[in-house]
Formats: structure tokens, sequence, C-alpha cells
């Protein structure tokens, strides 16, 4: 296992080095896992408990990239299963809702990287049944669904600390997409919708579209972390980098990515620049209104006019 550092904290690097403290090494994430059976009903329930808490498991103790992680360090996340309908004695329908968040240095706040609910969700589980997973391989629609989650926050985690470090998580993610081509579950196909997750995997690693990834670096790194120590600095340096947010929407207006990234940071982008400068509010506001029409009334919070 090789033993790279992460970008993250530098603070806790430093904190250790004077301390003299041993480095606890810890699996990537601190997920949360519920799966609610609230909309089925004469059914045995065990066996969605029995599947929550196996998919903890799965999550929570498996290695997923070969980085070292700190406690600390793991992402938060949440993954929610809600069961539609139960097909058969072990096939169900679900929808899943992913929310991942990344902490901002310096504080106790966690900005929202990701919250998406995907509703085309249909999987085979045996309870007790161990849940495997195999890379280039659709061996399980459920084990697949969740895997590819997971490599999109790491690659959207990375992509926020490093320029692009999130790729090799995104081509993860993109290997499970072709693996499961043959799939007889929906959500893999590129013909099946325009938000899936074939194009969700598809826009991030289009070059066409890769300004919405540098925004994200400049967002989190130079931005959000940076407002810890200079809150001015920090908001004028996202206030600058709008445009690649501009130069993104430019390419293609509505962009499944683009919306995604949007749901995500609206309201935290509303709030950082209510406090900035009249020229900032001014950019920030007819930016945002541009590239976000459907929502464009809420940013006039930001001037505080209608």
């Amino acid at each position: 296992m090789k033993n790279k550092n992460r970008f993250l904290p530098i603070r806790l690097i430093l904190f250790l080095f004077l301390t003299g403290l041993t480095t606890i090494r810890a699996q990537e994430f601190n997920c949360n896992v519920t799966v609610s059976s609230l909309q089925v009903q004469g059914t045995d329930k065990n066996v969605f408990y029995t599947l929550q808490d196996e998919l903890l498991r799965f999550i929570n103790d498996r290695r997923w990239t070969d980085y070292s992680f700190r406690v600390e360090e793991r992402i938060q996340c949440s993954i929610i299963i809600n069961i539609t309908e139960r097909i058969s004695t072990d096939v169900f329908r679900a929808t899943i809702n992913i929310v991942a968040s990344r902490p901002v240095f310096n504080t106790s706040y966690t900005s929202t990287l990701f919250n998406y609910q995907d509703k085309d969700f249909d999987f085979e589980y045996v309870e007790h049944q161990p849940l495997e997973f195999i890379e280039n391989t659709h061996t399980s629609n459920l084990t697949s669904v969740v895997a590819y989650y997971l490599y999109i926050i790491l690659a959207l985690d990375f992509d926020s600390f490093a320029p692009f470090a999130g790729s090799p998580f995104f081509e993860k993610a993109e290997m499970i997409v072709n693996a499961a081509q043959s799939a007889s579950e929906s959500g893999w196909k590129s013909y099946e919708s325009q938000r899936n997750r074939y194009w969700l995997v598809e826009n991030h690693l289009n070059n066409s579209y890769s300004d919405l990834r540098k925004f994200s670096y400049e967002y989190h790194r130079k931005g959000l972390d940076m407002m810890s120590e200079k809150v001015d600095a920090g908001r004028a340096h996202i206030n600058e980098n709008l445009k690649l947010l501009k130069n993104a929407y430019d390419q293609r207006p509505g962009l499944f990515i683009f919306q995604l990234f949007l749901d995500a940071k609206r309201d935290e982008l509303i709030n950082i620049f209510r406090q900035g400068t009249p020229g900032e509010k001014t950019n920030a506001t007819n930016i945002l209104k541009e590239i976000d029409p459907a929502n464009s009334s809420r940013y006039s919070a930001i001037t505080g006019r209608n």
C-alpha cells in the first residue's frame, strides 16, 4: 500500500509533528447510511436493518484509495436509500440520496460538495450474503451504484484541494459505468437520460467543461479556506473566479453537473456575497442570475433588492 500524503490539513501535520503523536490511519469515509422502508408495507423489515449494517461496513471499512487518511480527515457523507417497492423476495426498487461535505480550513464549518438523489436504483440483495464489488465487473447493481458514488465523492473532494486531483477517481467511476453497459438495470446508459450516472462522470471528464472543476479548486482552496484568516481576500478571489462558472455555462447552459454544483453551493454563494463590497455584490449577482436563471430571484438577496 502506498503511503501518499493528502492535500488536506497542514494544521494537522504541524500539530502531529510538534506533539510527536503517532498518526492513526483510517479508511477514507465516515459515512452514515440509512435504509428506509416506510413505503413498503406488510413485509419483514429485518432485511432492511441487515442491509443498512452491511452497507455501513462495506463503505467505512473498505480501503477505496491508496492514500493514507487520518481519522480527522475522513470524508463526511450520508447515504439514504429509500425502498419504494419490494418487487420480489430479494429484488427492490429504491431511490438513493447522497450528500457529502468538505471541511473549511481552520473552522468548524463544512461546505457541501454533493447533494443528489438518484431515482434509478433497482437492486438485488440476499440477506446475510456478503456484499461484493469487483472493479471492471458488474456483479451487483447495489454495490456498483454505491461504489460509483463513493468514487464521485472522492473525486470532488480531491478536486477541491488540488487542480484536477480528482481525475483518477472520476476514471474509477467511469470504469464502473463501462462495466455496467450490459446491465439490465437503468441509470448507466447514455441514451436513457441526459441526467444519469453516465453523464455525471462524462461531464466531469469532458475537457469542454473543465472550467467548472477549475472553479471548484479556486473556490474551496483559495476562497473558502483563505476566508478563515482573510475574509475579504478569500471572497475577492471567489468573485474574480466566477468567470470560470460563466465560461462553463457558456459552453452548455443547463449542463447536468453545472446544475448539481449550483444546487450544492447556491445558498453558500449568496451568504458569501451578502457581506461583499458593492462591486462584488453587483458582479456576483449579475453572473449568478445569468447562469442560474431559474433561481434568479434568490440572488437578489445578495444586494437586498428585488
